[in-house]
């Protein structure tokens, strides 16, 4: 049996987290990979390859269809079966780079390939295919082995060829028509991959609208500029039951209580996320799960078990390789270097990366109306931002969110060309307690589409249909 001081069951964003401290901390320390190649969903089947062909859905898209009068069109095809190539050299060289070149330069920590699985609070087992188990021994154990899609319990999906994020990233051929279940990030963003690739798409959402845990406001507005680029999408489906007949897939559901089918040739679930826990054997070790086998964890990200903790995914806080990579640190000295360190999530920007993109960081209209039993929010829309009008694209919004007795700023939404870039400026805002009056009084460049988060706190002073540009 080898014995290492750590042991880090995973091999994504937190896992590599957790061993670039371990080596810093000169822990003796062994990774145990499984499933995705290294790096995890980010680089293989996430962030990296969905924002690639989104971009490149963007540039063939838009070249067609210019805001502005006095540049004529230009056509042009889509080869899918390139865009998909370039995606996997992409994919394939940032590996390499950032994680596979990056492991080998740490100290201290040993790689591992294979199926890990709890004996004891202390011991793992790992299946490295035909060589057998190889028995792990470690004074600490960290759980990082991400997430994956979660699957609901649809009648006759079990019987149907559907796709995942992860199969929907290496399809050979460009669907005619795309069937996609879910109206979250991920949803929004293959639907308008896809459309912009050529195909039909038909989004179901189960709630009133896409994005149902944002603003009110930010799930409307994405819809609205969606659909007008030609993206059905159908809210307030109970989806009943699936089928398929040859390669055609047909979806049956209520809407209203009223019965309806829509049928494609692919159909992608993305119905939210399931952690990795099912092959660990939890129970050996004691490690407690909460709903859908997310692991327990404190505000340290200390797991039921004395010597043993988790980050990324798993622990469902929040979906991100940016989180995951947090939580990795932070477990890792708290882990090693005995410290107790937390996050706070109000602090943590998330974007969904459509066109116009969406991105939000703090509390919402109605977590502040829980919190102080009152809101002071102002919406400002992009009419009213000059660098908007100047480049003729004013799609989306900026809601802001402040403390309704000290305004200091609380949350920040924003439907923006660039919204994943702006909010920035409010996630450090929201870090630093600035209050609008700390705002009102930075002098931004114009004109920028940033100026509109300077303009959303000026709404608290001024009515902005009756000032001018670049006033205090």
């Amino acid at each position: 049996m080898s014995q290492y001081d750590f042991l880090i069951l995973g091999g994504g964003a937190a896992a590599f987290a957790v061993a670039t401290v371990a080596s810093e901390l000169g822990a003796k320390t062994a990774m145990i990979n499984d499933g995705l190649p290294l790096g995890g969903t980010c680089v293989n089947v996430g962030c990296v390859p969905s924002k690639h062909l989104l971009e490149l859905g963007f540039d063939h898209y838009y070249a067609g269809r210019s805001r502005f009068a006095a540049l004529t069109p230009a056509q042009g095809t889509v080869d899918f079966r390139q865009a998909i190539q370039g995606k996997d050299e992409l994919v394939a060289g940032l590996r390499q780079q950032n994680y596979q070149n990056v492991l080998q330069a740490l100290g201290n920590v040993e790689l591992i390939e294979g199926q890990g699985r709890f004996l004891s609070p202390t011991e793992v087992s790992v299946a490295v295919g035909a060589h057998g188990d190889t028995l792990l021994q470690a004074k600490k154990i960290l759980i990082a082995t991400g997430s994956s899609t979660y699957i609901p319990p649809i009648e006759g999906l079990e019987g149907v060829d559907y796709l995942t994020n992860r199969e929907a990233l290496s399809l050979e051929k460009l669907p005619e028509r795309l069937l996609i279940i879910g109206g979250g990030p991920l949803g929004l963003e293959f639907a308008q991959m896809f459309a912009h690739f050529g195909s039909q798409v038909t989004l179901l959402a189960n709630h009133e609208r896409v994005l149902p845990h944002y603003e009110p406001e930010i799930g409307e507005a994405l819809g609205y500029y969606l659909q007008r680029e030609g993206i059905e999408i159908v809210t307030k489906v109970k989806t009943e039951r699936v089928s398929q007949s040859g390669d055609e897939k047909t979806v049956t559901g209520l809407v209203n209580g009223e019965e309806r089918t829509w049928q494609a040739d692919q159909l992608l679930i993305a119905t939210g996320i399931k952690p990795n826990t099912d092959a660990l054997d939890l129970e050996r070790a004691g490690v407690r799960t909460a709903a859908r086998g997310f692991v327990e964890t404190d505000d340290t990200l200390h797991t039921s078990v004395q010597n043993i903790w988790a980050a990324g995914d798993v622990v469902g806080k929040m979906a991100l390789e940016t989180v995951a990579a947090k939580e990795g640190h932070a477990a890792a000295r708290n882990a090693l270097a005995g410290e107790a360190r937390t996050i706070n999530y109000e602090q943590i920007p998330h974007a969904v990366f459509t066109s116009p993109s969406v991105a939000s960081v703090g509390i919402t209209e109605e977590e502040s109306s829980e919190r102080y039993h009152a809101c002071s929010c102002r919406t400002v829309p992009l009419e009213s931002v000059p660098k908007a009008l100047a480049v003729n694209d004013t799609r989306g919004l900026i809601k802001m969110v402040v403390h309704p007795q000290t305004g200091v700023i609380m949350g920040v939404h924003i439907v923006a060309p660039v919204a994943h870039e702006m909010i920035h400026e409010a996630t450090l805002a929201i870090r630093a307690q600035m209050t609008i009056d700390d705002l009102i009084d930075t002098v931004h460049v114009f004109p920028t589409y940033s100026e509109g988060i300077k303009l959303a706190a000026q709404a608290f002073r001024r009515d902005l249909s009756k000032m001018s540009c670049c006033v205090e």
